[in-house]
């Protein structure tokens, strides 16, 4: 049907036009593209459609006025660094060739971009930056931060909370700090990555934890002790890594050299894993029939390592987007409902109050996913 056909004017649809079509007030119009509560769900969905069937687009500026949001998150990347710009951009450089943050984004836009909200990207590396973010925050650049930090003793989710700014965590904070957050039971994925070595008839066990001053490297590491020790197993060599592909071959290489005699081994992630396998391969070592590997996360990196890299599914995306559903909600004024709103096609998780307590302490929150084994060559 024409837009005359409709009593629609030429031009860029109005407010108007939609009420017109909605059989609705202006006002009424207004509140349901602003987001506003209390109109009766009927009418939502008959005002949807017409601006469906008018093609209107609100603009950004005018509904701003209206909802004092800015309708932008800031990503925040926070790492240690110095000023120096070499530093930097080698810190940028290694955001970028992680499958790890690509996943994280993309959950992040995924959940973000049918809601006309849109994600702005923000490095903290050094002490001039975090200042800048929470400045930011504080100016209403951005109406909340989703943090992802990559350093143990991070001062930005105590500086974001110290200032009472809207923020969610990718990850427990290392300290306890009164802030949202999303994370896995790394300690049951350990479990279950030394539960299926074992199983293959695994004997002689090693692992290549993460950095064991952030909580997902002591996690994934006391799950995979635990469970050897459940079976009998109570001495377990380890050669602490740093979640990337380097550090996993030096690990590696370590490993073999004191227990040259290893039947498996459990890499705390799948870029050590990779590294791992290169190293195994390079000393003559069949994998899985010598050793086998297990590494942890399920990235992209699994499915290209030579061979096909048996690991354990952390479900990133997933996490990323009910990491931004939660912050959505602490802005919308709705932290203390766990359980309601959409949640965006996101599959079931363990959700917690993070702290008891009233005020600002009912609103934080923990939600914590499931890991899975996901089983292919290496192991």
């Amino acid at each position: 049907m024409s837009r005359k056909a409709q009593g629609v004017a030429a031009g860029p649809p109005t407010l108007e036009d939609v009420a017109r079509v909605a059989g609705v007030s202006r006002a009424t119009v207004s509140r349901v593209v602003n987001g506003i509560r209390n109109v009766d769900p009927a009418i939502q969905e008959a005002v949807r459609a017409a601006v469906a069937q008018t093609g209107y687009t609100p603009n950004r500026a005018a509904r701003s006025l209206v909802t004092r949001r800015a309708e932008t998150i800031a990503l925040v990347v926070s790492g240690a660094g110095d000023d120096s710009v070499e530093e930097q951009a080698a810190f940028a450089s290694r955001v970028f060739s992680d499958p790890f943050f690509g996943r994280v984004t993309g959950g992040v836009i995924g959940y973000l971009r049918p809601r006309s909200m849109h994600p702005v990207l923000m490095f903290a590396e050094t002490a001039e930056a975090r200042d800048q973010v929470v400045a930011y925050l504080r100016q209403g650049s951005a109406d909340g931060a989703l943090v992802v930090s990559t350093h143990a003793g991070d001062p930005l989710p105590g500086m974001l909370a110290a200032a009472a700014l809207p923020a969610v965590l990718f990850a427990r904070p290392v300290d306890q700090v009164p802030i949202s957050y999303v994370d896995l039971a790394h300690r049951d994925g350990a479990r279950l990555a030394a539960e299926h070595l074992l199983a293959r008839g695994c004997r002689r066990l090693a692992t290549i934890s993460g950095p064991l001053d952030v909580p997902a490297g002591q996690d994934r590491l006391t799950g995979f002790r635990d469970a050897l020790a459940r079976h009998g197993h109570g001495y377990v060599p380890v050669a602490e890594g740093g979640f990337t592909r380097d550090s996993g071959e030096e690990a590696m290489t370590r490993l073999l050299a004191e227990h040259p005699g290893l039947d498996g081994v459990f890499a705390a992630n799948d870029l050590m894993a990779q590294g791992a396998c290169r190293v195994l391969r390079a000393h003559g070592r069949r994998i899985p029939e010598d050793v086998a590997v297990v590494g942890f996360d399920d990235s992209s990196v699994a499915a290209v390592c030579d061979p096909p890299l048996t690991t354990v599914r952390q479900p990133v995306e997933d996490m990323a987007a009910e990491m931004a559903r939660l912050l959505q909600e602490r802005i919308e004024g709705r932290g203390g409902d766990t359980t309601g709103g959409d949640t965006g096609g996101i599959g079931s998780a363990d959700q917690t109050d993070g702290t008891a307590g009233t005020g600002d302490d009912a609103e934080i929150r923990a939600v914590i996913f499931e890991p899975e084994l996901v089983v292919r060559a290496s192991a």
